[in-house]
């Protein structure tokens, strides 16, 4: 069997494809997985054969600047070592600046590497490294900042999905009953957790409401207060839940604009407005979102344009206007049905044993 390290760690944006390509390939290779500090909550220490090898984040203060690319330096050095002493076949990076090191190490071994890509604008890693890979797998041709010579280097798959959204329960339609889903995303969202507030208390005026909502756990208790003040059903949870249940009891949803989270939501078919992080590399969540809106499956709303009142019309023009709420279901449905774990599986095994 093959060795194959899979790179990760950051954000859920990361370590949450990491750990579905880990289930798609434990069967057929001999798998680890490398993560920072920050990424290993994320991921299951029991299951997953993990490294830790933190890398920082390189400072824009350039008095940092010598003792962090030092820093750097040792680190690439380190993952050189741990790349031989565990006889690395092929490494897949999930993109962002931890997996540098060990992207500079495996070129130096001579090792394949393989990149991941699920947002719709190249990561900066990606693009470092893109020359030097024998695939980049993503969801999309049309990427931006992708070098046209290199297209050939594309696998394109369907959006990676944890196994459990392929048994999903059948989600909700709205009538009088509203059920708000609330995704801020692994690092949590503040214009969720505060800004929204006007306009959820609106919400439970007109319908009746129940909003599930993903946030830190830090928040749980200011959140709960606010919830019973005004008499709200309401339920709190936390990114490292079972989100694909909690998803499937909501008919309408308010979220960032991730990659795996917008996936997760098109392929059980919830109608939701994308606000996309304004301060996110390159813009990327604003393309994802814009991807799936050229595909009639969304709504976007840009943050810099929310108050109190637009957002609330927003949320009422979507609930009422149950013609295009039921269109975007179906868009979301036909969008989805080839996205199968079986057909993942094959491609992305099948791409890794090309010679």
């Amino acid at each position: 069997m093959k060795n194959i390290l899979i790179s990760t760690g950051g954000s859920g944006g990361h370590t949450v494809p990491a750990k579905i390509i880990y289930e798609h390939l434990k069967r057929e290779f001999n798998l680890f997985i490398s993560s920072d500090n920050r990424g290993i909550k994320f991921l299951d220490k029991e299951e997953c054969n993990i490294k830790i090898i933190d890398v920082t984040k390189i400072s824009k203060n350039i008095f940092l600047l010598p003792v962090q690319i030092f820093s750097l330096i040792l680190i690439i050095i380190k993952s050189f070592f741990f790349l031989k002493e565990k006889k690395i076949e092929i490494l897949i990076s999930t993109g962002g600046y931890m997996s540098l090191p060990l992207c500079v190490a495996s070129k130096i071994l001579n090792i394949k590497l393989f990149l991941f890509e699920p947002n719709l604008v190249l990561g900066r890693t990606n693009k470092l490294f893109i020359h030097n890979c024998h695939k980049i797998f993503c969801y999309s041709s049309k990427i931006k900042n992708f070098p046209s010579n290199l297209k050939y280097k594309m696998s394109i798959i369907p959006p990676l999905l944890r196994k459990e959204f392929y048994n999903p329960k059948e989600t909700s339609i709205i009538d009088k009953n509203v059920s708000l889903l609330i995704i801020g995303g692994s690092q949590g969202a503040k214009l969720f957790d505060e800004l929204a507030q006007s306009s959820i208390i609106d919400l439970s005026k007109k319908y009746r409401l129940k909003v599930y909502q993903q946030t830190n756990k830090k928040n749980f208790q200011r959140l709960k207060l606010f919830y019973q003040a005004n008499e709200i059903e309401y339920e709190l949870f936390d990114f490292n839940q079972n989100i694909s249940a909690l998803m499937s009891k909501a008919n309408i949803c308010l979220t960032r604009a991730g990659a795996s989270t917008l996936a997760e939501l098109v392929f059980l078919n919830i109608p939701h407005l994308a606000i996309p992080l304004p301060t996110a590399k390159d813009n990327h969540q604003f393309e994802n979102a814009s991807f799936y809106n050229q595909h009639g499956c969304n709504w976007i709303l840009n943050q810099n344009e929310i108050n109190d009142t637009n957002l609330t019309n927003k949320l009422f023009n979507i609930i009422d206007n149950k013609e295009e709420y039921f269109k975007k279901k179906k868009n979301m449905k036909n969008f989805s049905y080839q996205n199968t774990w079986n057909n993942i599986n094959q491609k992305i095994i099948s791409t890794i044993n090309e010679n």
